[in-house]
């Protein structure tokens, strides 16, 4: 009745798409994938078509898994995402099938840890986790902020210049990757971004079409940057109008001196001249510069939370 077989490059993109857009349509922050977008991320410096999984029942497609090995990291850590079964199939054990063939996939290949991520209200997907021994290792939050009042009256730096990073420039983009590297390299799961992936992310990942991105400059020095993001498609189809803050990093010598503020308001009032009403982002609520805090203090609030779980592979 069930098999689960591997995913075939250029042949399987439909399937998993069908599947992937049923199965995650009810969560507010994912929308339906095109076939042109899965070919743009099969381009991914990061892509990993191994560890794909497509399980059918009697011949029907029924399920997805993606047990993906990150070929850059160090750390013998791989990551189960994806994992999700068609509702008419749910109820017949499918989806504990297709996790024991993502960590079988997962050991084959090396790795000594798994780590996965849930909603704290999906209880059937935590159950499944829970039951092959995964536990909870750390949560990261979901938070919006109407951008109706931008809270300008916050102390911020006023030494500080803010400009955009010109994408049509080399030296900007070079730039903007060592920035990242060097303010995340304290955060977890870290390690460091390629050129490549930095230039993938601005201008081929599918979700946000509408990118920019600004560097906080002191006497000439960019000590700082952040990035926003708008997803049309996402918005048109959960009748959203949400602009994402992407990411935000400080230099640590430059920490608590107003300037991820200044960083923060400006973008924000950069979102709602594209007319957006929210601005969201994704926070690591132990993130060691603390960033929830200024989020909070900012008027972003919880929307949701995520648990992410660890299993030993050895």
């Amino acid at each position: 009745m069930l098999a689960i077989r591997p995913f075939r490059e250029g042949f399987d993109e439909e399937v998993f798409i069908r599947i992937f857009n049923v199965v995650f349509e009810d969560y507010d922050d994912f929308r339906s994938m095109t076939l042109e977008e899965m070919k743009k991320m099969e381009k991914s410096p990061t892509f990993d078509a191994k560890g794909i999984f497509i399980a059918e029942w009697n011949g029907e497609a029924a399920g997805i898994v993606n047990a993906h090995v990150d070929k850059f990291r160090e750390e013998k850590k791989g990551f189960i995402q994806s994992l999700g079964v068609l509702p008419k199939f749910r109820g017949k054990g499918i989806a504990k099938k297709l996790l024991e063939k993502a960590l079988n996939s997962l050991k084959e290949r090396g790795m000594e840890v798994a780590e996965t991520w849930a909603q704290t209200d999906r209880k059937a997907c935590i159950h499944i986790f829970e039951s092959f021994g995964f536990r909870k290792v750390r949560a990261s939050s979901l938070m919006k902020k109407s951008l109706r009042e931008i809270p300008y009256y916050l102390q911020k730096n006023t030494e500080v210049t803010i400009r955009d990073v010109q994408l049509n420039d080399k030296k900007d983009i070079e730039t903007l990757n060592k920035l990242e590297n060097e303010t995340f390299k304290e955060h977890f799961n870290f390690r460091p971004k390629t050129i490549e992936e930095t230039k993938y992310s601005l201008f081929e990942v599918p979700w946000f079409k509408m990118q920019r991105w600004f560097f906080a400059v002191l006497e000439n020095q960019p000590v700082g940057f952040v990035g926003i993001g708008i997803d049309e498609r996402l918005n048109r189809e959960k009748k959203k109008k949400w602009g994402w803050i992407l990411d935000i990093g400080v230099l640590k010598p430059f920490r608590r001196k107003g300037i991820g503020t200044a960083l923060m308001l400006h973008s924000m009032q950069i979102l709602k001249n594209e007319k957006m009403e929210h601005a969201v982002l994704y926070v690591d609520d132990m993130n060691p510069t603390k960033a929830i805090k200024l989020y909070e203090k900012l008027g972003f609030n919880v929307l949701r939370k995520n648990v992410v779980y660890q299993l030993p592979l050895n």
